[in-house]
This record gives C-alpha cells, structure tokens and sequence, in this order.
C-alpha cells in the first residue's frame, strides 16, 4: 500500500483542482505550504466536507450521504465505510494532534499523525508512515500562518514547502459533515481503548446526521457530539469476540440522556473531566466472522431533534 500521506497528498491535488466547485480557497504561504480553506472564511458545504473526510481518512474509506428522517423530518447523514478501519481511522482520522501555537489554537487530524506516530494508536497498528509531504487537517476559527507550518514541518520531518494544511471552523457546514464522518471512528477508538486489538476489526461501516451549523464553536461542538452520540448508527465485522463490545455505544455512560450542551456546561467546557464513553455513537452493531452477532444501543431522535431544534 501507498504511504498514508501520499494518498492523501493525492486528494489534496484534485480538491486544488476543483476548489471553484467546492466552493473552497486555496492560499500558498510564503514557505510555499499549502493553506486550504474550507470553512472558515467560506461557508463549506456538504461536497467539501466529503472530500475533507476522504483526505482525513487518506483515501482509504467510501464516503456518500442519504436523507434519513429524525422526528418525522429529513436530514442529511454522511455515510462512511472502510476496509482499513485501523488505518483509515485510528491512524488518519482521529483528531489527535493538538496545535497551541502564538495566536492559532486548533485540533489535527490526518494522515501527518502518522509521520510522527507517537500517539499509542500507532503501536496498536504497528504502523508509521514515511513520505515528504504531510497532510494534516485543521479545525479551528482561524486559518493557520507560518507559525503553525514550521511547527508541523519540524514535527512530521518534511519540509515546510511540503505541508497541507486543510482547515474548517467547527461552526461550518464542512465540520458539520466531518464530524458526522466519524461515528465509525469513535467505535473502532473505542474498542481499542478497552484493549482489543483494532486490527481485528476487518471493516466499519456508520451512518450519522449532519447537524445544523451553529452560530458559535461551542454550541457546534455540542450539536455535532449530539449528532454522533444519539443519532450515529456502526457495524462492524470483527474476527475475535470480546465481552465488552456493550462498552462501545454512549448509552455505556452514566451522564448520557441530554444534549450536550448541558453536558458541558455541566464541566465548564472542560472536557478533560468528561467520561471518555461519552464520546461514542448511538448503536452498534458487531458481525464476529464465523459467530454471532450483536447488537447495543439506540438511536434518540427526541434529543436530536431538541438539540437540533427541530
């Protein structure tokens, strides 16, 4: 297989090539990185938060959306399946990679996680990649400047003429649809925290709503948890067994049953202090190759549709 940043690189290239089409902006910073907008300053879109989620997941997974109804109304939801979860997910997708740097604070995702690999998902995979361009999406009010390029050249060991940066708001219809994009990976992260092995897990398969944009991070960071916690829907086909794949879905939590934002009001928006089981999809479903299978959790449209003011 390609390194994960090739592929990736390789998207980059086409959605630079069709940034009029997915109403996106594309900036060259003096140390000639690559800055591409795609939902701070431009509104984003539901075409430009696919291709977001394919580069985030390095090309590895198939993303398309459907209109499903919640409370009797129709909502979009993003669909996303691979058969490389370990890769596709846990060492692309997962916003792992947090970015405080002068004025700019921003949380990464991406296959660049995998030029550095120091997260433990990468010991989990027994995976790190090795090319000179790094992709790396951003999400974060604020468009990066050089600051933020030299911090992940000297991190990722490219150089900086070599870093993507793809950058969206949370607030914005492109993080609405990324962040819908990950009900998969939130199972797959999951199960792995709870120590089985992720490359166990043969392919993933998810559905979850595109919540409405908000008109402020928090309340879009809020919505789009709601989004995943109540309304993601995974299945999963796995070659082991484990006794604590009723572990995976949000309902495991004892402060699951309100919208998110009073969740995390609740904590002063620390979400250090949150419960990590928190942050999981609504219901799972797991296929054991050759054994049975099993299903947990439920979708809540009553908390969709209040945190979504339907």
């Amino acid at each position: 297989m390609d390194p994960l940043n090739r592929m990736a690189t390789e998207l980059v290239d086409e959605a630079i090539d069709f940034a009029d089409e997915l109403a996106i902006a594309v900036q060259q910073l003096d140390s000639e990185a690559t800055v591409l907008d795609f939902g701070v300053h431009v509104p984003g879109g539901i075409e430009a938060g696919l291709m977001l989620a394919e580069i985030q997941t390095a090309g590895l997974a198939t993303l398309d959306t459907t209109l499903r109804d919640i409370e009797q109304t129709p909502r979009t939801h993003v669909e996303l399946t691979t058969d490389y979860p370990g890769l596709a997910l846990l060492g692309s997708q997962k916003a792992g990679w947090e970015l405080s740097i002068d004025d700019f604070e921003g949380l990464g995702s991406g296959p660049a996680r995998a030029l550095v690999a120091e997260e433990e998902e990468f010991a989990r995979l027994g995976y790190q990649d090795d090319f000179e361009f790094a992709v790396l999406a951003l999400e974060s009010e604020r468009l990066p400047e050089e600051g933020v390029v030299s911090e992940v050249a000297d991190r990722a060991g490219v150089p900086e003429s070599g870093v993507f940066l793809p950058t969206y708001a949370t607030a914005s219809l492109t993080g609405s649809v990324t962040a819908a994009a990950r009900a998969a990976e939130l199972a797959v992260f999951r199960l792995s925290e709870l120590g089985y092995d992720p490359l166990d897990v043969l392919s993933a398969s998810a559905s979850a709503p595109v919540a409405p944009v908000a008109d402020g991070e928090a309340t879009a960071m809020a919505r789009t948890t709601d989004a995943l916690a109540y309304g993601g829907q995974v299945h999963l086909v796995v070659s082991e067994p484990s006794d604590r794949f009723d572990e995976v879905v949000s309902t495991a939590a004892e402060s699951y049953g309100e919208p998110f934002e009073a969740i995390f009001e609740s904590v002063d928006w620390t979400f250090e202090e949150l419960p990590t089981e928190l942050f999981a999809p609504a219901q799972l479903t797991v296929d054991i190759v050759g054994g049975d299978t099993h299903v947990y959790g439920e979708r809540h449209g009553d908390l969709l549709a209040e945190s979504f003011g339907l």
